[in-house]
Parts: structure tokens; sequence; C-alpha cells
């Protein structure tokens, strides 16, 4: 069956907005917003893609991908974030400059290429901004990361990944010296704006506001 890439944009879409909705039907406005689309223009290619069993589709209800449907949109995610690995990892590009680059190569269908891309680099199980990779059946690592703003007690943590991929927040991050991996200790909370004090690393502290907080994944050491 062939698939357009502008269909596998409207899969992706929506297996990623099905991510925060607790099995609840997706509705079309909520697509036409994150595709920046007319819901007119979306509720056709929902429709197209209900005929070709890759979605269910109700009037007044919302969209699901179906089976078939959450296995391809595994399969376009496991080849965007395996290109991040290897633009970063091979061709020392920085992880602020990889997503649009991926989101180009996504696209090429090659399944051989893909399995020998993930060998090549080591069958790697995170990208370069700590989100899992799909592995050929579809199963990702499950991590219980959380963000950093939720924490209400000094301790010490992990950095394990970033709930922004904008450019200007990882350039961002870049400039504070954090990296994946670095371990992260909360010295102290402040009351009044609820910014962190934290030490990188046992090297450096800064302070994040509650925002930039929010924006960073954690979890408890040894828990990655």
């Amino acid at each position: 069956m062939e698939i357009s890439v502008t269909e596998e944009n409207y899969i992706k879409a929506i297996f990623k907005l099905e991510e925060f909705s607790n099995n609840d039907a997706i509705s079309t406005n909520d697509i036409a917003i994150k595709l920046s689309m007319q819901p007119a223009t979306v509720t056709d290619m929902i429709k197209r893609l209900a005929e070709k069993k890759i979605v269910t589709y109700k009037k007044y209800y919302g969209v699901l991908l179906t089976p078939k449907g959450k296995k391809i949109a595994l399969t376009i995610i496991r080849k965007h974030r395996l290109w991040e690995v290897f633009l970063v990892k091979k061709l020392n590009f920085k992880w602020d400059e990889v997503h649009e680059i991926a989101e180009q190569l996504e696209h090429i269908n090659s399944p051989e290429l893909v399995e020998k891309l993930d060998d090549f680099l080591g069958n790697p199980k995170f990208d370069p901004h700590g989100d899992a990779i799909p592995d050929k059946d579809g199963k990702m690592r499950v991590v219980n990361s959380f963000p950093l703003s939720t924490i209400i007690k000094k301790g010490h943590y992990v950095f394990c990944g970033v709930a922004n991929h904008e450019t200007k927040f990882l350039q961002y991050l870049t400039n504070l010296r954090l990296n994946l991996g670095d371990s992260i200790e909360i010295e102290s909370i402040n009351e009044y704006d609820s910014s962190y004090k934290i030490k990188i690393d046992n090297k450096h502290c800064e302070f994040l506001s509650e925002q930039v907080a929010s924006s960073i994944l954690v979890s408890r050491v040894n828990e990655k």
C-alpha cells in the first residue's frame, strides 16, 4: 500500500497527540492546529486514511489510529530518531540542528536501509534528545522520567530528556553546559518564583526558571 509523505505526516501527528490524550479520540481541530492546516483539509485527509484502515473516524467523536496505523507511525518515528543519532554521532551536527533534516530523511522507504543504519549505529535505544527509539518490532524502552518542575525537595537526579525540542531551548541548555546523562543536584527551590538552583555533574551551579524546569525531564539516579 502506497502512503504519501503528507499521509505519513498526518499519521505521526495523530500518534503524538494520542500520547497525551489518555487514549481518547483526537479532534480534527487538534490535528489542524498541530499541522497548521485548515480543519476542512484535515477532515478530507482523515477520511482518506480511514478508507485505508489507518485510522478510525467518527464525526463529532474524533480520530484514533488503528493497530495498522500505529505500526506505520512507529516505523516513521524509528527512522526519524535513528537519523538524528546518525547526524549527531557520525556527521557532528548539534542536537539543535537535526530535527528538520530528520523530518526529510524519515520518509525514505527502505526497510533494509533502516536496519543497516540501526546496526551501524550500534542499535541505540535513545535519540540525541533522550527520546526512546522503537525497535524493528515497535517496542520502546520505557524510562520513568518527569519534569524537573514537579520536584519539591532537594535531591539528586539524572537529566534524561526534553519536553521542548525548539532550537532556541536546546541552544539554551547547551549554553548551560547541560548534557543528557548529566547528574543534576537540586540545591534549593525558591518559594517566591519556583525557580531552581542546581549543580550540574558536581561541577557548576545554574539557576533555572520554572518554565525552563518544566521542559527538562529527569529520572531518578540509576533509573535509565
